[in-house]
């Protein structure tokens, strides 16, 4: 089994950015994808998840109106689109997916700084 996570960076405040994660070695399109984030020092917390035939999703409350989830099927690819990126919004984002099992991708690094 494999995540793959990629698009994370260092974006000014206001800035968007687009992350993606591949998936592999288990049933994709059967499966519920989230995103995840951790900072320095917190736990990690729920950003953003959506179902398996991607109709339904869900948000924390500190991304809803900025953050969009959405996913592939066809690629076997789940994405995080996020703008008016805060500083607050640091922190390295997982990608999680969960059906018998739940899998952990490696994170990748969001930085929003001026």
């Amino acid at each position: 089994v494999q995540l793959v996570e990629s698009g994370g960076g260092l974006v000014q405040p206001g800035g968007s950015l687009r992350l993606s994660c591949a998936a592999s070695g288990f049933t994709f399109r059967f499966s519920v994808m989230s995103w995840y984030r951790q900072a320095p020092g917190k736990e990690r917390e729920l950003v953003a998840a959506i179902s398996s035939a991607g109709d339904s999703t869900n948000y924390a409350d500190f991304v809803k109106g900025r953050f969009t989830i959405s996913r592939d099927n066809a690629k076997n690819t789940v994405y995080l689109q996020m703008n008016s990126l805060k500083p607050e919004d640091t922190a390295v984002y997982y990608c999680h997916a969960y059906r018998w099992n739940a899998y952990w991708g490696q994170g990748t690094q969001v930085t929003v700084s001026s």
